[in-house]
């Protein structure tokens, strides 16, 4: 009898770890974490190059992949995503296998940098005098929609070849209009649902995954919205940074949402 009473208290016990008991005890633990201790999760496609293939269980080229998270996502079926804001920069390499895999310098799109390159023919990439090459990255900043309603932010990095995916993207986002009080107008850019999905492009010089992105149509989930806006104006403030390392995209934030 002892022995059934005391499973019962224990029990009992267990049963204390409630949603309650969690409330109360609110962002506590937190105290010490600031902005260089968050990782916001950046989003991109596999290729044969990517050193998740072989060392994450189910990753192959052509799907999709959380660097935070782990989480893998079929490129066929792609993900839902909310834009929230958008920044595009011209980041400076040294060549392959030389310097420490950080770039010599990060230029914001108001600068001339590329004034001063030349296109090499070989990878197409502009160089400057010093050996180094620009690369110009148009950074997405997205809320990713799952199946069961929740979300959670990324970062989509688009250069190289998906430079036009993202031109026609934000053209798209333009283009929204919605009939208003006093007519049409251009709704904000995290008001809408998009689909990106991967496929396979190819030129010349070969075969390699894209983006392919379609517009679902404007958000009904008001707390989807309030948090998509949240997030852009932390953007737009200046508090989400992006750090990169050997031309992968981490991204740091002063706000954890």
């Amino acid at each position: 009898m002892a022995k059934a009473e005391n499973a019962v208290a224990v029990k009992n016990n267990t049963a204390l770890a409630t949603l309650s008991t969690f409330e109360s005890d609110a962002q506590a633990g937190f105290a010490q974490m600031g902005s260089e201790d968050l990782a916001l999760p950046f989003l991109k496609i596999l290729t044969n190059m990517s050193p998740e293939i072989g060392e994450v269980d189910g990753a192959s080229p052509g799907m999709l992949y959380n660097s935070v998270t782990g989480e893998l996502y079929d490129g066929k079926k792609g993900v839902t995503v909310v834009p929230c804001a958008y920044v595009r920069q011209y980041v400076e390499w040294l060549p392959r296998g030389q310097g420490t895999g950080a770039p010599a310098a990060i230029y914001p799109a108001t600068s001339d940098i590329l004034s001063k390159t030349h296109k090499v023919p070989v990878d197409q990439k502009d160089y400057l005098d010093n050996g180094n090459y620009i690369e110009t990255t148009a950074n997405h900043y997205v809320m990713v929609v799952s199946d069961d309603g929740a979300y959670n932010h990324a970062l989509i990095s688009m250069k190289s070849t998906q430079l036009k995916k993202s031109r026609k993207w934000n053209s798209m986002m333009m283009s929204v209009k919605l009939d208003g009080a006093n007519g049409k107008f251009t709704p904000p850019m995290f008001s809408q649902l998009y689909q990106l999905t991967v496929v396979t492009e190819s030129n010349d010089r070969g075969k390699w995954h894209g983006w392919e992105i379609e517009r679902v149509g404007s958000i009904e989930d008001a707390g989807l919205y309030a948090a998509a806006k949240a997030f852009a104006e932390s953007i737009n403030a200046g508090q989400v940074k992006v750090k990169f390392e050997g031309e992968e995209v981490v991204a740091s934030e002063h706000n954890h949402f």
